[in-house]
């Protein structure tokens, strides 16, 4: 697999919608933003950078480009992960999820059930 880029803020908002959407304009994207709405010009510019950075292709379609994925959702949020351990946890699993246990944002349950799971695999 191809060397996957880390996304800014807003670039990974943009490349969310994207994803959620398949295929899309620019003025597509804007039309799903809140108000007050983004510049075309600021959203056209971190579309090319994404395109830039290989996370979408663009076709064109009459004057203007339709933009869709080139990278997975699941390859970047493995790379995120791997990333927030690396960086946060010394490289270990079992330190991200003895921290999730101790922080309440994963129930025993969702342990089990993540480990049932792990054991599929």
């Amino acid at each position: 697999m191809r060397h996957i880029q880390k996304l800014t803020k807003a670039e990974e908002e943009i490349m969310q919608m994207i994803w959620d959407m398949g295929e899309t304009s620019v003025s597509q994207l804007i039309d799903r933003m809140d108000e007050p709405k983004p510049p075309h010009s600021s959203v056209s510019s971190i579309v090319r950078i994404l395109e830039k950075k290989e996370f979408v292709n663009h076709r064109q379609e009459g004057r203007s480009f339709v933009y869709f994925p080139a990278i997975a959702k699941s390859d970047y949020s493995r790379f995120s992960i791997k990333r927030l351990v690396s960086n946060y946890f010394e490289g270990s699993m079992n330190e991200l999820v003895s921290f999730l246990v101790k922080e309440n944002d994963l129930s025993l349950t969702e342990l089990e059930e993540i480990k049932q799971q792990l054991k599929k695999q």
